[in-house]
């Protein structure tokens, strides 16, 4: 149950969807199942009035109780929930980023690390931040959760349209520039299906390019880690003569100490040589972990190019579609640009794909098409003729009957608006004359009283 779990949610369904999968199997939630296995007591009386409620998984037992917990891959999490101070009884949740990891204490084999920490990064990517800055992710059902932002401000873009084959009446734009126009960020425009069709065929070329070129492979390999290997050579040096002068300062402190109680030389002359090598100590500790560092990241590069290829290799020979399960285990995210017009009047847009494990290897430069063109041509309600859809497949009628129902509509509009304002008129008026009448009888009857 946990490996099915952790496949539909590595496929882009969300916690609910998950959830209304597992209830219509008519599976024991954790809590029923571990009073069924005797593990468990205190949790009879959930089910007491309800037998029901044994089948009926919570959000919070799939997300939480599964998906979050490091179980599964082999290893132990621990302060999930800590006390402000020792007076409180308060334990506030901590994130889950936030916990303190031991890894592989135990052998996982439900799931993989990789497998678990792909899950973690959709499931952070769908919060909704406070203040979202840098590159904010979201999923596109449209393309199978590929995630983009735009290249400018880094907002989520969002989806539009409705039609049967979604996919080619859909365009993403910036949401800075929807809510707030081109005072925070431009449009960012990119039709749906270009850019669909853009991270199939890179992925394509990749996975091809991994199988049947190897001196592309290196080249790329070479290009992405050169910078790292030249740099990793110099802090390599630098490591070797911090240790050296690490344990020369060893030997140093050894022999001042055994003069000082040889009485060779005096207590000041001690505590002032001791303090200058101890605080060269202190600076050598924290350069030597500052490259220790830096030296692990490079080799986390080299081996997540190695990592990235041996992925890639497993999709050779063209894949057709794009689902949640390849976008996931392959693409970060992606950035677009804003559309160029060119010197001979061509319009191109710049699309940079973020791998994981390698990051940002080469733009793409693609011809913007319009939404329309991928459209089927349509028979108009109105006059049965034959017309592509201007802009989304929902539309009914052919240009010349849109324009014209669209101007009947508007004088439609328009006569109701006066006929609503002549009745308000009328209305007005019948009630000051009933007021009018009110006031003259009312004094009518006052002058007869007095006469």
């Amino acid at each position: 149950m946990v490996r099915e779990i952790f496949d539909l949610a590595l496929a882009g369904n969300g916690i609910a969807k998950i959830r209304k999968h597992i209830n219509k199997q008519h599976i024991l939630r954790p809590a029923a199942y571990a009073v069924e296995q005797g593990g468990a007591t205190g949790y009879e009386r959930y089910f007491e009035d309800n037998e029901e409620n044994r089948y009926i998984w919570s959000e919070n037992s799939v997300r939480g109780g599964i998906l979050r917990s490091p179980i599964y891959a082999g290893n132990l999490a621990g302060y999930k929930r800590i006390a402000a101070n020792m007076k409180s009884k308060k334990r506030p949740s901590k994130l889950p980023e936030e916990w303190e990891v031991i890894p592989d204490t135990h052998e996982g084999g439900i799931v993989t690390q990789e497998e678990f920490d792909t899950v973690q990064q959709l499931m952070t990517s769908r919060r909704r931040e406070q203040n979202a800055g840098g590159d904010l992710r979201i999923s596109f059902r449209a393309l199978s959760s590929v995630r983009t932002a735009a290249m400018r401000c880094g907002r989520r873009v969002p989806t539009g349209g409705n039609a049967p084959d979604i996919i080619d009446c859909v365009q993403y734009t910036c949401n800075n520039y929807g809510r707030y126009g081109n005072v925070m960020c431009t449009a960012h425009s990119i039709e749906a299906r270009d850019l669909f069709n853009a991270v199939l065929a890179d992925i394509n070329r990749f996975a091809d390019m991994a199988v049947n070129d190897e001196k592309a492979v290196r080249a790329i390999e070479r290009r992405l880690t050169e910078t790292d290997q030249s740099r990793a050579k110099s802090l390599e040096k630098e490591k070797k003569k911090l240790n050296k002068r690490l344990a020369e300062l060893d030997r140093l402190f050894s022999s001042l100490y055994e003069d000082k109680v040889m009485e060779r030389i005096t207590e000041r002359n001690f505590e002032m040589m001791s303090g200058k090598y101890q605080k060269e100590q202190l600076e050598i500790e924290a350069r030597l972990k500052e490259v220790t560092e830096t030296l692990n990241d490079s080799y986390e590069k080299s081996q997540g190019v190695r990592d990235f290829l041996s992925l890639i290799r497993n999709y050779q020979g063209g894949l057709k579609e794009l689902d949640a399960t390849i976008i996931n285990a392959l693409i970060d995210k992606i950035l677009v640009s804003e559309r160029e017009k060119l010197a001979d009047g061509t319009v191109r847009q710049e699309i940079k794909i973020y791998y994981k494990f390698i990051g940002f290897v080469g733009e793409l430069h693609i011809t913007p098409t319009k939404r329309w063109t991928a459209l089927k041509p349509k028979n108009c309600t109105v006059c049965g003729v034959e017309y592509v859809p201007p802009s989304s497949g929902i539309s009914k009628y052919c240009p010349a009957c849109a324009k014209r129902i669209q101007r009947e509509k508007s004088n439609e509009s328009k006569r109701r608006s006066r006929e609503r304002n002549r009745r308000a008129c009328i209305e007005l008026s019948a009630k000051n004359d009933r007021l009018n009448s009110v006031n003259r009888n009312f004094w009518m009857r006052i002058i007869c009283e007095k006469t």
